[in-house]
């Protein structure tokens, strides 16, 4: 659904880049709800996995980061395979508002000592997902219908961004 790509001018070696992807991914089966439970059991039942739950303005998600290596973008020279590089990834995986849907927030990056700092900026991200219409009036009728909350995720954001 949409991509952004980031850059660290402070990286050692350089320039380097990180992605910020999110995508819909439609749920088979018993659907999205179904997923996210089988991704409670995984997180219980191994949790040096890598997986935690989180609790998110639209529900609950889960948290999965990794180290991996992956192929170097770039050339190699013949004869010779792929020049392999580590990247971070982080991926919150939460269900849609239809329950027949995936939404996942993921992000990489081959500056794999900044991951704290990506981990932190995903979270942020995730914790502004909701599936609340923000043009709709409110619907208490007082001065503050449609603000959010004090105190809550949509107002820091609102507070940081105006």
């Amino acid at each position: 659904m949409e991509c952004a790509v980031s850059h660290e001018a402070q990286h050692a070696d350089g320039v380097t880049f990180s992605v910020l992807t999110f995508s819909t991914i439609p749920a088979s089966g018993g659907g999205a709800k179904l997923l996210i439970a089988g991704m409670a059991g995984t997180a219980a039942d191994s949790p040096d996995e890598g997986i935690r739950p989180l609790e998110l303005p639209c529900g609950l998600g889960f948290l999965v980061e990794e180290k991996r290596n992956m192929a170097a973008p770039g050339r190699t020279p013949e004869g010779s395979g792929p020049a392999m590089e580590a990247v971070w990834q982080g991926t919150v995986a939460a269900t849609g508002a239809n329950n027949a849907d995936l939404i996942v927030i993921q992000m990489v990056t081959p500056a794999v000592e900044l991951a704290g700092d990506c981990r932190d900026i995903l979270l942020g991200v995730a914790h502004t997902l909701t599936f609340t219409d923000p043009s709709l009036p409110g619907t208490t009728g007082d001065a503050n219908a449609g603000e959010p909350e004090p105190g809550s995720a949509a107002a820091a954001v609102r507070n940081d961004f105006g």
